[in-house]
């Protein structure tokens, strides 16, 4: 029997740091692929600017994966997004159509087909990919070591990358890791996080909350206006408006899909005919069947992100179907809305996934589920509350109602597949988000557990959840259920 070392304690950079840094909306709400964000999406961007790092073409490189990425690498597609990283190619900005086709050539010829320095790098998977799945590097459980032989030198030029969750990554040693800028990341590699000085700055709610009692903006206002040290307002609206229609865009195509998804556990697509169901039955529609397409609207999500498709990282993608079943219940049930509404409630959500991931983190190697779909689930209730007219108060309130009742959440994916249980506990996340929302509307915003209160309860469970339950697939579901 295998023994594993424990997953580490600590999470991204130090507290003190992180909680300094400036997250943009549009980088916790990224465009990537599926299966995951931290799996797959991280990933190929460290193996991009692992490439670009360095000054000429290599002829070989190899990359060691360890922790969660040995241990359910291959189930989250970590191997296909090192290669595709490592080949040259963005998760933005790739057709997912594309894929099995540039694999196939990869593995085929046994060397990549580099778009940066134009030529064939050395690259045989079976040996330049290795995956030590008993180590853990002792500063973030999603560790990468990359290297690269450059020109007549025998010895490699190495550096470490760390996936810390919602696509987010940053460079280190072997038991450290630096701020972007100090490991020479751009605003594109490091994906969310700057140290820039905003004119709203926050790092606990309380914060938040004393900044809309000092300014009397409110909660969306005040993340628009710190959007403001990396582009203009209508830039950011624009920005705001792609993240809108390509997370309804990944509805409609998961709505369309049919079939099996890959990986083995002939997991189908269910989507399509509970739509189809569904319409035929919208003459006579009510309570519960508002829930069971808001439902459908994350299982269509998280269906396509299964299957490899084009996703929003919402904050993550094993999370990515709670805020646009939340953002399309808003749009299609609720009176009155509109396109300005649904920005306040990106806008809004976005604040709080800042808090979370400066004060905790949104990795479920880190944190289990609680820090994916609970987080999800927090904000999408906090964004809701916006939406529909709430106070700052009552977004707090919602926030917190939403992770309340998720903390413990363990991330057991059986086969390491974003599959069981992750699509349907997206369906689960987006019902409490919306009975959180409404419950908060009920009050005028005073409640005894706050929101900086359960985020710091969240941290601690997660730091107190064995190893085996953060996405590993080494407990829970994944250990007790037999693989089909």
């Amino acid at each position: 029997m295998q023994t594993h070392a424990a997953a580490p304690a600590t999470h991204d950079i130090s507290d003190a740091d992180l909680s300094a840094l400036a997250i943009s909306v549009l980088e916790i709400f990224s465009i990537g692929i599926g299966p995951s964000s931290s799996h797959t999406v991280g990933p190929m961007r460290a193996a991009l600017s692992f490439m670009e790092s360095l000054p000429q073409a290599p002829r070989r490189v190899t990359c060691d994966l360890y922790g969660s990425l040995a241990l359910t690498g291959r189930g989250h597609a970590t191997d296909s997004a090192i290669l595709l990283g490592l080949s040259g190619l963005r998760p933005e900005a790739i057709n997912p159509d594309e894929v099995p086709a540039i694999l196939s050539d990869i593995r085929e010829h046994g060397c990549l087909r580099s778009r940066q320095f134009e030529q064939d790098i050395a690259f045989e998977e079976a040996v330049d990919l290795v995956f030590h799945r008993d180590t853990f590097l002792p500063v973030h459980a999603n560790g990468m070591r990359f290297s690269a032989w450059i020109g007549g030198e025998s010895e490699p030029v190495s550096s470490y990358w760390y996936s810390v969750g919602g696509g987010a990554i940053v460079c280190g040693t072997a038991d450290s890791l630096m701020a972007p800028e100090a490991a020479g990341a751009t605003a594109d590699t490091a994906a969310g996080l700057h140290n820039q000085r905003q004119p709203y700055p926050f790092s606990s709610g309380a914060e938040l909350l004393a900044l809309g009692e000092e300014t009397g903006f409110s909660i969306a206002t005040l993340v628009l206006r710190n959007e403001g040290i990396w582009r203009t307002e209508p830039e950011t609206l624009a920005g705001l408006d792609h993240i809108i229609d390509a997370m309804d865009a990944c509805v409609q195509r998961g709505l369309r899909q049919e079939g099996v998804l890959p990986g083995g556990l002939r997991v189908r697509h269910r989507a399509k005919s509970i739509h189809t169901r569904l319409r035929s039955q919208a003459e006579s529609l009510g309570p519960a069947q508002t829930f069971e397409w808001v439902s459908l609207f994350a299982l269509a999500v998280n269906e396509e992100n299964a299957a490899g498709g084009r996703v929003v990282t919402a904050p993550t993608n094993g999370a990515a179907g709670v805020i646009p079943a939340t953002l399309l219940y808003y749009r299609k049930f609720v009176p009155g809305a509109d396109r300005d509404g649904e920005r306040t409630l990106l806008l809004t959500a976005a604040a709080i996934g800042f808090l979370y991931k400066k004060r905790a983190s949104i990795s479920a190697a880190e944190m289990g589920c609680q820090g994916e779909v609970g987080v999800a689930c927090s904000m999408a209730a906090a964004g809701l509350v916006a939406a529909l007219g709430g106070t700052n108060q009552q977004i707090e309130n919602a926030a917190e109602i939403g992770m309340e009742h998720n903390l413990g959440l363990t991330c057991d994916p059986i086969g390491g597949l974003v599959q069981i249980p992750c699509i349907e506990r997206n369906t689960m996340g987006v019902v409490k988000a919306i009975n959180a929302a409404y419950l908060a509307l009920q009050g005028d915003g005073r409640h005894i557990v706050s929101l900086d209160a359960v985020i710091e309860t969240m941290r601690q469970t997660g730091l107190d959840m064995g190893s085996k339950y953060k996405e590993t697939s080494l407990g829970g579901l994944a250990a007790n259920v037999v693989e089909c």
